[in-house]
């Protein structure tokens, strides 16, 4: 038989969680939800490829927008979909959650014949099972007749072709009927019939995964350890108990007591919310098991893992890269509350982005000034500025699927239909947030800039234009760098990426390549860490480099860096951009009265129309993207 592939395929639940924003109060009383994966193989799914491992999901959405979400977010978590199945006659599933507090975490569970349960016998392909190291089933799959079927199946074929089956016991009462619908907080309700149900899987499994209530139901007991013995009476199984804040157990062997088990060191840390923890804890468990790791090593990286999504918000977001993982084994944290270490939280921001580019080249037609003056000076309105503005827009999507790389800059005030039509094309979006034309910086956005940010989407880059040099007035300087640690916090606390555009020069100063470093440097000092820098054409060689090593420096992870135009002439910017390549941190440029300059003064003079327009800012996009290529 062929060497697998896959190291896990995940098989079960999948769904949309809505997690309440707001902490401390009941789930009644909230009123604004954050949107994320959920359902506890899909999570895992996600935590596996995080540490490195090559994992796939077998599970069932609906044709919708939900459906959509939750296939879009698995891809760029980088997890198999190839059998995800779109079911066209159910909703994805649905659940509602929130944190009250350190123990109560009210949810809502709606999934009546929703779309992961009604995955079947024949959706499970031989082949497939048979391209992975090991299949993992969780509990709830077995609770229904027909996605029993599906998971029995897979585990069979799994140890027919020398694979390993992993089990997630993931008891949730209330899913196997033993309870209302307003009892989705329970973790526990006795059943001797789940509990003889649950014992027709354990003989089948080589690892089992279970809280201390999850071996109760298992093992028929409410003492553990009588539990996990009478496991242990049927099969031999690696078992795992998981213990909250006493870390965990692992049990290869016969049970006395919890001295047969081994165990790794845990410390106490603020429990912010429980919720998916458990999927987060056998993400770290298999990332080590798969890769035949100790077990004391492999509930080393479970305890981590566990810990982290404990204290943070959502479940799947909330789970390490495993760049992350080492971190935490070689550095560790001296904070009580992990999503207040803002090193550590760095690295997870920045390792488990919503999206890396490698390139960015992006067409920037975010002015307004310049537009407002062009269009006034021909007697045009906004909504020729707007229309306008569309045109730029298909010059960059009539690419897409020719390369990738392809961005836009545009604003929402003179350019929203652009703005709004970007999201369905395969482009970098950024968006600006200056307010165009004034000085000293102001934002369009404020004062609240969080609750105002909140409004964007989320794959919206937020853009500043900060007008900086080091030889400006104290009061000055102080102004602009508040401005930018607000806008910087704001960005990251509604999960936009930052990108901070530095122009150093003004009025008769030209701009100062030293300066610029200085300025980079400061910014990080100030605690503050861009997705990605915009710098403006230097033509030189060394500048690039220093400007990478300074990021480098201080954010091993960014996105990157990118050349602004400037209005530079063509042959004068492909020289810049040839230099700038050479730094590997460059990843591109985001240009645009370069682009639209002359298509601009002609169709708003009425020269020429919308197609010739569009002509001519596409032949000079694609001749950008050609000096780019060229210069690599």
């Amino acid at each position: 038989m062929a060497e697998p592939t896959l190291d896990v395929i995940c098989i079960g639940r999948s769904s949309v969680d809505l997690y309440g924003g707001q902490v401390g109060g009941r789930l009644e009383d909230m009123s604004s939800f954050s949107k994320y994966i959920g359902g506890s193989p899909t999570n895992i799914s996600i935590g596996c490829a995080r540490l490195g491992l090559k994992s796939a999901v077998i599970t069932g959405v609906g044709d919708e927008h939900m459906g959509r979400f939750i296939r879009e977010q698995l891809t760029r978590e980088g997890v198999d979909i190839s059998h995800v199945k779109t079911d066209p006659d159910r909703l994805t599933a649905l659940v509602i959650l929130g944190i009250r507090d350190n123990e109560q975490f009210p949810l809502i569970f709606y999934r009546e014949d929703c779309a992961d349960m009604a995955i079947g016998e024949e959706d499970i392909d031989p082949d497939f099972i048979a391209s992975a190291k090991a299949v993992l089933v969780t509990g709830t799959h077995f609770s229904t007749d027909r996605v029993a079927g599906a998971s029995f199946a897979a585990m069979k074929l799994a140890r027919r072709a020398g694979r390993k089956v992993a089990f997630d016991i993931d008891y949730r009462p209330n899913l196997w009927a033993l309870g209302g619908h307003g009892d989705g907080e329970s973790r526990f309700a006795e059943s001797a019939r789940v509990t003889t149900h649950l014992q027709t899987v354990l003989p089948h499994c080589d690892l089992i995964v279970g809280t201390e209530e999850e071996w109760h139901i298992a093992g028929g007991s409410t003492d553990t350890i009588t539990a996990l013995q009478a496991a242990r009476a049927i099969t031999d199984a690696t078992l795992v108990c998981k213990r909250g804040a006493l870390g965990c157990v692992v049990f290869e062997g016969a049970i006395s007591g919890w001295d047969n088990g081994v165990s790794s060191p845990v410390r106490e840390i603020e429990v912010f919310n429980v919720l998916g923890a458990g999927d987060g804890f056998m993400s770290g468990f298999l990332s080590g098991w798969l890769r035949d790791a100790a077990p004391a090593d492999c509930a080393l990286y479970a305890n981590i893992c566990g810990a982290l999504a404990v204290s943070r918000h959502g479940c799947a977001p909330s789970y390490p890269s495993q760049i992350e993982l080492r971190h935490m084994i070689e550095t560790g944290s001296e904070h009580f509350a992990l999503r207040k270490d803002p090193v550590l939280e760095q690295i997870h921001w920045s390792t488990t982005r919503r999206r890396r580019h490698d390139e960015l080249l992006a067409f920037a037609f975010d002015h307004r000034i310049q537009f407002t003056e062009m269009a006034a000076a021909h007697g045009r309105s906004d909504a020729d500025i707007d229309h306008f503005k569309t045109l730029a827009l298909d010059a960059v999507t009539a690419l897409v699927g020719t390369r990738d790389g392809l961005g836009i800059l545009v604003d929402d005030r003179l350019g929203r239909t652009a703005l709004h039509a970007a999201s369905d094309h395969d482009v970098w979006i950024g968006r600006p947030i200056e307010e165009s034309g004034l000085f000293p910086l102001e934002l369009e956005e404020g004062p609240d800039l969080g609750s105002r940010l909140a409004e964007w989407p989320v794959n919206h880059c937020v853009k500043v234009l900060a007008p900086l040099r080091t030889d400006d007035p104290a009061d000055l300087i102080a102004h602009h760098e508040q401005t930018i640690i607000s806008l910087a916090d704001a960005c990251r606390r509604t999960g936009h990426e930052f990108l901070l555009e530095i122009i150093n020069g003004r009025a008769g100063r030209p701009a100062d390549p030293a300066q610029i470093h200085t300025l980079m440097k400061r910014i990080y000092d100030l605690g503050i860490m861009p997705d990605w820098w915009k710098l403006e054409p230097v033509a030189d060689r060394a500048f690039w480099t220093k400007a990478g090593d300074i990021a480098r420096a201080h954010d091993p992870h960014i996105q990157g860096i990118i050349v602004l135009g400037k209005e530079m002439p063509d042959d004068e910017l492909t020289g810049v951009l040839e230099m700038a390549r050479g730094e590997k941190l460059v990843r591109g440029f985001a240009i645009g009265r370069t682009i639209f300059s002359d298509a601009a003064r002609q169709w708003f003079a009425g020269d020429i129309d919308d197609a010739a327009a569009t002509s001519m800012m596409s032949t000079v996009y694609r001749r950008l993207i050609a000096a780019w290529d060229a210069a690599g």
